[in-house]
């Protein structure tokens, strides 16, 4: 199944939007634009789930990015989705 996300960075609360694939209660594997600035720590804001969950990176590929959820926060406040 893939979602919709997106990874706000503390860099002025930018945001970068993103597809998960592969997504699991440890972490998920991401899909980016291949120009995308993606921090090494983050908050991946998912809609669906109605959560933000902390993530890190573990890899990078090309246009993907795996993550491990080190723990899940609200809906940003700042977050209008």
């Amino acid at each position: 199944m893939l979602k919709g996300g997106t990874i706000i960075t503390s860099i002025q609360n930018s945001e970068v939007s993103c597809t998960l694939r592969n997504q699991n209660p440890g972490g998920a594997e991401l899909k980016v634009a291949p120009d995308a600035r993606v921090p090494d720590r983050f908050l991946l804001y998912v809609p669906v789930d109605g959560v933000a969950y902390r993530a890190e990176v573990r890899w990078r590929r090309n246009d993907r990015v795996g993550v491990r959820f080190t723990g899940t926060e609200p809906k940003p406040k700042l977050h209008y989705g």
